[in-house]
């Protein structure tokens, strides 16, 4: 980030709400749904369709257009200073099977907005100013998610993500090249200077408080199980309820101890078992397997840590006391990621300026800035999305909110690249 200042014609920029919401509302139609949603996979026609539209934006808006061999796109206005890493702002344009109009595609086009702002205004930065979208972020087609951040950070090889199959057993990168972003920059080659994200909240939190903005200090680590409880099917009827080895109902004492795991380390405590498979599932047969998943959130590495450790010693108890064998594994851990306090501070100091409610929202989803925090100062911006609904085709959001982070995102990046 540089140590320039903000002019004064600078502070008192604002964007083109309907120019944003039009954008939107036209990238929409690619990929379409009758419900009203998108489904644009990622590397399909409809993806490339869309990449196509979004780079048309920005060459039209006198922007330089790199793409990297992941097919990250990056899109770039020079700053008075070329040597200085970009501010960067994005997300992704593609979506869940029945994905919405905003999730992503938000941050992506509001990057654009602030642009064509500093283009209509003739405000010139300092740094460079980039808008970036992202390769697969959303793991709906291929794994794992957030492919393009996870390869131009070095979370994992090219190789593997190039490897990775749909369930058509198309390749990612036979899939790149036949759309046309198989770019030629390596990967985490392109330099950042900071990064913002905006993008709908994907939770209630927001609206149930009536605030426009959310600060985001954090994303939430996550660490998720595999858990087997293993006991002996047997005749519902004849077995008396003393002398059963009834794998569900052991498994549930589990279940509950994680709900309650989560209540115990409140604001950010979460606990969830969204996955349950029961063997051999009969109506009158007593479950002699149950496989079950587990998903334990939190704030920092510690409290997650601790939640960790009791889940284990809880779970060695209910082995102990019931005799059943009873297996987990943990299959994936993302840790908390804290995001840099000058990009946070930016974020508090333009949304103070333009005068909307706010207050701190730790994100409980996975972003693209994740990755980008670990090469560069990262932060994000939040707004309201109606009922806290996302990954659903009747996902929405107001028009003034997210003109609202738009204008809070177009003054953090003035803040980061100078004027």
């Amino acid at each position: 980030m540089t140590d320039s200042t903000v002019s004064p014609a600078a502070q008192t920029a604002r964007v083109d709400g309907s120019r944003l919401w039009a954008s939107l509302m036209e990238l929409a139609q690619i990929g379409a749904t009758p419900k009203g949603g998108v489904k644009r996979l990622a590397l399909t026609d409809l993806d490339r369709q869309g990449r196509d539209l979004v780079v048309g934006w920005g060459v039209a808006a006198g922007m330089s257009v790199t793409v990297d061999q992941i097919g990250n796109v990056f899109m770039r206005r020079e700053g008075r200073n070329p040597a200085l890493a970009p501010v960067m702002t994005g997300s992704h344009i593609d979506t869940q099977p029945t994905g919405g109009k905003f999730d992503g595609n938000y941050g992506v086009l509001a990057g654009l907005e602030v642009v064509r702002t500093l283009n209509d205004l003739n405000i010139e930065t300092e740094a460079p100013i980039e808008v970036a979208f992202w390769t697969n972020e959303e793991g709906s087609r291929f794994v794992p998610v957030m492919m393009g951040s996870g390869v131009f950070c070095g979370a994992f090889s090219l190789e593997t993500a190039y490897a990775a199959t749909d369930t058509d057993g198309l390749t990612v990168k036979d899939e790149l090249a036949r759309i046309g972003y198989l770019g030629e920059q390596v990967p985490g080659a392109h330099p950042i200077g900071a990064y913002f994200e905006t993008h709908i909240e994907q939770g209630p939190v927001l609206e149930d408080a009536d605030k426009v903005i959310g600060v985001v200090p954090a994303v939430m680590g996550l660490s998720w199980y595999d858990c087997v409880v293993t006991g002996m099917e047997a005749h519902a009827g004849p077995t008396p309820m003393g002398l059963r080895r009834d794998a569900l109902q052991v498994s549930t004492v589990i279940m509950q101890e994680v709900v309650a795991l989560a209540n115990r380390y409140p604001p950010y405590g979460r606990g969830t078992v969204g996955m349950v498979q029961v063997f051999p599932n009969s109506r009158n047969v007593i479950p002699g397997q149950v496989t079950f998943s587990i998903d334990l959130r939190n704030v920092n590495d510690v409290l997650l840590n601790t939640m960790h450790e009791e889940m284990l010693a809880f779970i060695e108890q209910v082995r102990q006391d019931s005799g059943l064998a009873i297996s987990i594994e943990r299959v994936s851990y993302y840790p908390p990621c804290p995001f840099h306090p000058d990009c946070v501070g930016a974020v508090r100091k333009a949304t103070a300026a333009l005068g909307y409610s706010t207050m701190d929202v730790v994100s409980g989803a996975g972003h693209d800035a994740i990755y980008a925090a670990r090469l560069a100062p990262a932060g994000m911006i939040f707004v309201p999305c109606k009922d806290g609904i996302s990954h659903n085709e009747i996902e929405d959001a107001r028009a003034d909110h997210l003109e609202a982070g738009c204008n809070v995102l177009l003054l953090a990046m003035l803040e980061a690249a100078g004027t």
